[in-house]
This record gives structure tokens, C-alpha cells and sequence, in this order.
């Protein structure tokens, strides 16, 4: 008898913990479950996928995305939606919400990259690439797409937001810390929790991916160059040959990653030039230069590689009599930091991921040593980034990213766009709920 009323007593107690969704909540999430059906309406999808293609045929590179801008600040301007711009140059920053432009209510953030790669598309379809030697190869079309159509969906709902939810259209992602100079312009300001996706073509369509902490890799570069003296190779005694510091150079900075980490985490040292000489067979040259990347998850394990980088060339240049100089272009090229899930706001994504698009179709996934600026955001507030599928029903159109033959399911536009505005919406709510209850 006294264990059943020990039981019975347990019973209660949890029973009492049980959160039982109030009318808002229940209203909040009926509004974020019909996001998806709304995206996949005939007109919605063809206004996505026409806005898609348009982005597709005129890319632009790093910080030249004007076009790309005119035609973001366009369908801003037609949804009645306020903007700053310009932001780091060409990008703009997007408000909606009952709170937008006053201090009331948590203030969430999404975010597209909008630059190109400097690729000739090879994908022979109606919509290639009309300009030369530039292509959307990474995504980026589709990633302000689904961002426009976030904004179109909750635009429709802005009187029921609880809060603001603000839009990066970011420039510069491809190497050029475009994340870092919108920090840097302010326009980050005031904003709580970030959330941004990127497509992946080795994932069906509908189907999303991620995992808390660590997800991208710190990422930096070094060009090097190395002096000595010239000569004719029939009389190598009397040069200093750059050639053979910098072969030794190269294999010991392997020993970075097979010697001097630890086997349990992740690093990488790969160099992916080597220039010397003019073709001649029978002369030594005065330098040679080469370059690379080196990367990994940690900010620890990166300054070490950085640290050993420089003191190995220059070591090696010493010994063999020669002069290096080893510049890690941080002036131009502003190194990567690692790219780290913020716990709950992973968590908060996954959940409405399954709500909305059914747990089967929600993945863990494993850190990657690919690079991505969203990093910075991440390095600032809470944020986390999921990988969205993008995959082709036709296997030979599978290709990576960064591939000239890059090739989208246009069926995902619907499903970013939705998963961005339910994403923001329950957050919204969430945490307006979560304040007043710590003022009580």
C-alpha cells in the first residue's frame, strides 16, 4: 500500500510538469503547419521557381552582386517589406513583425548568401548561366529564393508575429568574409539567434541535416614565397636552389596533421600550387612560390597550424640557405572561424523540422572540413545552420558543389521557404513566452 501511494504521488508530481499547449501556442503552430501547404501552392511554386531562375541565369561574384540585389530589393519593395541597404555593399538587411522598428519582442534572424563562383557552367539547360565564366555552382540562387519566399510567407502573417524577424541577404561568402563586414556595419545588432540552410545535392529533396557543436571548419590560406639564387643547372654549386627547401617544406607540413595532432581531431594542411621557373629544363630558378589551405574545427587547432605553417617554411628556407616570406592574407582574405551549432537553436530547428517534414526526414549528420562565413554569426550570437537536400531524381545529374555540372531539384524552393518561416515564427513565440514567464 505505502509503495502504490509513493507511485501514485510520483504520478502526480510529473503530471503536473506536463506542458499543456496554451491557445496562442496552439494557434502558432497551426499557423506555422500551413506554411508548407501554403509554399506548395501552384502559384507560390511557380513565383519561386521563376525567381529562381532569373537569379541563376545573371550571377555575380564577391561584392558585385548588383543585379542580384535589384532584384531582392524589387520583391521587397512589392511586399511592402522595410530594408536597409546598402549593407558590406551590395547586401541588405529585411525587417517584418508586429515589433519591427520598436524594442518589443525577441528578434530572430535568417540568412541567404548571394554571390556566384567563377565557374563556366557546363549544365546544358534552358536556364544556364548567361554570363561567362560565372555560376551559381554553391547554391546561392536557390538560398536567396527560399529566403524571398520566407519573407513573402510571413509578410502574410506579420500582425500575428511575436516579435521581429530580420533577413540577411549577405554578399561575399565565397572567400570574402561577407558575414564579417555586415558584424562589422552593425547590422547584426539587437538580433537574438540566427538560422540559415545551405543546399546539399548528395541529399534527396525534403530531407534535412545537421548536428549540434562543431558542423565547418575554421579555414584560412598562406601564399609563400621562397628566394635564393639562379643559375644554369650544369653549374648548380654555384645557385642556392629554392626548389629543394620548398620540397622538403612540403612533405613536413604533411607531418602537421600525420605527426603533431591528435588523431581525434580534425585538422588539414593541403597545398595546391607550386610555381617555379619559366619551362626551362637546364635552369634553376631565383624563387619559387606556392599556397595552400589549412583548416580545422577547433580556433586552438587553427592558430597551432598557423603557428607551425610559418616556422617550417622559414626553418627549411634557413637550413638550405635560402629567404622565405609566408603571408596568411588576412588583409584580403580574412581567415574563417569554425562554424558551431548553438545547442538550443539546433534543437529548436530539428523540432520543427520533424513537425514539419516528418522525423524520418530530419538527419544527423557529421562535421565537414568544408568552410562557410556563417561562421562569423555564429561566433557572435546563437545560430545554427542545416544542410537542405537538393538532390536530383536523376542520378546522372548528381554532381558536388563547386562542380561546373552543379545541377538543383527545384522542388526544395517550397520546402526552405517554409522551414525558414516556421523556424522563425516558433521561435518568435517561444521566446516571447519564455520572458513573460521570467517576469513572473
Amino acid at each position: 500500500m505505502a509503495f502504490y501511494t509513493f507511485f501514485l504521488s510520483c504520478f502526480l508530481v510529473s503530471v503536473s510538469f506536463v506542458t499543456i499547449p496554451t491557445q496562442t501556442q496552439t494557434q502558432t503552430l497551426a499557423m506555422s503547419n500551413s506554411l508548407l501547404d501554403l509554399a506548395h501552392s501552384i502559384e507560390f511554386r511557380d513565383w519561386l521557381v521563376c525567381t529562381r531562375r532569373n537569379l541563376h541565369e545573371w550571377p555575380e561574384l564577391a561584392f558585385e552582386e548588383v543585379k542580384t540585389s535589384e532584384l531582392i530589393r524589387s520583391e521587397l519593395d512589392s511586399l511592402g517589406i522595410e530594408y536597409t541597404w546598402p549593407v558590406a555593399k551590395t547586401g541588405l538587411v529585411a525587417t517584418i513583425g508586429s515589433a519591427s522598428g520598436s524594442e518589443s519582442g525577441p528578434v530572430f534572424g535568417l540568412r541567404a548568401d548571394m554571390d556566384a563562383l567563377p565557374l563556366q557552367e557546363k549544365v546544358e539547360w534552358e536556364y544556364k548561366s548567361k554570363v561567362d565564366g560565372k555560376m551559381h555552382a554553391c547554391g546561392h540562387d536557390l538560398h536567396v529564393t527560399m529566403l524571398l519566399g520566407a519573407a513573402r510567407l510571413l509578410q502574410q502573417h506579420k500582425d500575428k508575429l511575436k516579435g521581429t524577424v530580420k533577413l540577411f541577404f549577405q554578399p561575399g561568402e565565397e572567400g570574402h568574409a561577407g558575414a564579417y563586414h555586415m558584424i562589422q556595419e552593425g547590422a547584426l545588432q539587437g538580433v537574438e539567434a540566427m538560422f540559415a540552410l545551405h543546399v546539399d545535392p548528395l541529399t534527396p529533396v525534403g530531407t534535412i541535416k545537421s548536428k549540434p557543436g562543431p558542423l565547418l571548419a575554421a579555414s584560412g590560406r598562406f601564399h609563400v614565397t621562397v628566394k635564393g639564387k639562379g643559375g644554369h643547372g650544369a653549374l648548380h654549386h654555384k645557385t642556392i636552389d629554392p626548389i629543394i627547401p620548398v620540397s622538403y617544406a612540403v612533405l613536413a607540413l604533411q607531418q602537421l596533421v600525420s605527426r603533431e595532432s591528435d588523431p581525434l581531431e580534425s585538422r588539414v594542411v593541403s597545398v595546391g600550387f607550386i610555381k617555379a621557373g619559366e619551362g626551362a629544363y637546364n635552369v634553376i630558378p631565383e624563387t619559387v612560390t606556392f599556397g595552400g589551405t589549412f583548416r580545422s574545427l577547433t580556433n586552438e587547432g587553427f592558430l597551432y597550424l598557423k603557428q607551425r605553417i610559418k616556422e617550417i617554411i622559414e626553418t627549411q628556407a634557413m637550413v638550405h640557405r635560402c629567404t622565405a616570406s609566408v603571408d596568411f592574407m588576412e588583409s584580403t582574405l580574412i581567415p574563417y572561424p569554425p562554424l558551431t551549432n548553438h545547442l538550443s537553436v539546433y534543437d529548436h530547428v530539428r523540432k520543427v523540422g520533424e513537425r514539419l517534414l516528418g522525423g524520418a526526414n530530419v538527419h544527423l549528420t557529421t562535421p565537414s572540413m568544408g568552410a562557410e562565413d556563417f561562421s562569423f554569426f555564429s561566433q557572435k550570437i546563437p545560430a545554427a545552420m542545416f544542410f537542405i537536400g537538393v538532390g536530383s531524381e536523376n542520378a546522372d545529374q548528381v554532381h558536388s558543389l563547386h562542380s561546373p555540372y552543379f545541377f538543383s531539384n527545384e522542388k526544395v524552393l517550397p520546402v526552405g521557404a517554409a522551414l525558414h518561416a516556421a523556424v522563425a515564427i516558433e521561435y518568435l513565440d517561444k521566446n516571447l513566452r519564455s520572458n513573460e514567464e521570467n517576469v513572473i
